[in-house]
């Protein structure tokens, strides 16, 4: 598994409007390029951090291309709400010992 890490400064008074288009993106993701979901965190000083799984690293790079034009304009959206994004860590999973819920 390949895995990737995510900040994004999203511009103040603009937050829902962030969130809802990353969780649209997300989706569309899994949908049409392989990927295999993320999850959203905001740190202490009101960043919001990705963690974002692909079956390969092959899988995240080439996952722009396979979206279709509508969610390439999310992407652009979502991303026009930020001040800054930036990919913090791309990873391997080595070992995986988190628990799923029931």
């Amino acid at each position: 598994m390949f895995i990737v890490i995510y900040r994004f400064e999203v511009v103040q008074g603009l937050a829902k409007e962030f969130e809802q288009e990353w969780e649209e993106l997300t989706f569309a993701f899994i949908n049409y390029a392989n990927g295999l979901g993320s999850r959203l965190h905001k740190d202490a000083h009101e960043n919001y951090i990705a963690y974002a799984q692909w079956p390969d690293e092959r899988s995240w790079n080439e996952a722009g291309a396979k979206l279709p034009e509508s969610a390439q304009k999310l992407s652009a959206q979502m991303r026009s709400r930020c001040s800054k994004f930036e990919v913090l860590h791309t990873l391997y999973e080595v070992k995986n010992l988190l628990k799923t819920e029931n």
